[in-house]
């Protein structure tokens, strides 16, 4: 099936509209990606979430020392659990206002003296000067911008020489595309394609980057939906706002939909790290 093809603008209209149904349903703390579970029979969202930015950190070698960017940053938990945990510096850079309206508004109470900050902008034009940073980090959205290639030449240029590339982010394992995945998996998100698994590690070692380590979890995100999705479905029986019942019910259908996708081999999720040469 031909895919879309989403613009930037399209991506952060998208999600400046969608971020207050979202925090509604999904994490009201701004949480809002994979979570890494323990099987089928872990519910825990949350643990789940800590534990999936735990694996990242980990992988990255993230410490105190450490100078931190994190791309497509959302509302900002990861930045922050990050100069929590390692007292290390950090920069949120993300296409979405009301995300980063969000982010911002987490710097005060017990987050505040943090050594970290929040920019708009994009990630096919980041606005740091070169060799600025010690690590990149990212949690499933990279996939969304447009121009992956250009991402990853920005990502390259604002790394230091030895700096490290550790992210999550999903994955499209093959190239056919069903309607149903279409519209419940990459439409739904404004997201118009993305790599396989070993083609994500080609795009890395394009760009310049060494891979050094790779871990496919596509059993993860059949959980992390399942929660999710029924989730929004009793949010949505709780709400008095009709459009936002409707979206939520429509998110749930799309959960739904995302686990036969996951086995029509058209949805995935991993884990990689890179390092730019020293």
């Amino acid at each position: 099936m031909t895919t879309q093809s989403f613009t930037e603008q399209d991506v952060e209209s998208f999600f400046d509209q969608t971020t207050s149904t979202y925090l509604n349903f999904w994490d009201s703390s701004g949480v809002l990606h994979t979570g890494y579970f323990d099987g089928d029979d872990d519910h825990d969202y949350q643990a789940a979430a800590e534990r999936t930015s735990d694996v990242v950190a980990t992988e990255a070698g993230i410490n105190a020392s450490s100078y931190v960017l994190d791309v497509g940053c959302g509302c900002g938990p990861f930045l922050i659990y990050l100069a929590e945990r390692f007292n290390c510096r950090g920069e949120g850079l993300d296409l979405s206002t009301e995300r980063i309206n969000f982010a911002r508004g987490l710097l005060t109470g017990e987050h505040a003296g943090l050594n970290v900050n929040f920019t708009h902008g994009s990630a096919t034009a980041m606005p740091y000067e070169d060799n600025t940073f010690t690590h990149v980090v990212s949690q499933d959205s990279l996939c969304l911008i447009p121009d992956k290639p250009k991402t990853h030449s920005e990502v390259f240029r604002v790394l230091q020489p030895g700096g490290v590339f550790a992210f999550s982010d999903f994955l499209q394992p093959k190239t056919d595309i069903s309607e149903r995945g279409r519209k419940h998996v990459y439409d739904r998100v404004r997201w118009n394609y993305g790599y396989s698994y070993l083609g994500y590690q080609q795009a890395l070692e394009d760009a310049g980057f060494v891979v050094t380590h790779a871990r496919n979890l596509e059993p993860q995100i059949r959980q992390t939906y399942r929660v999710i999705g029924k989730a929004a479905t009793e949010r949505a029986a709780e709400t008095d706002d009709p459009a936002a019942r409707e979206w939520m019910l429509g998110f749930a259908e799309s959960c739904g939909e995302i686990e036969h996708a996951i086995d029509r081999g058209e949805f995935g999720w991993g884990i990689f790290v890179a390092r730019k040469p020293a």
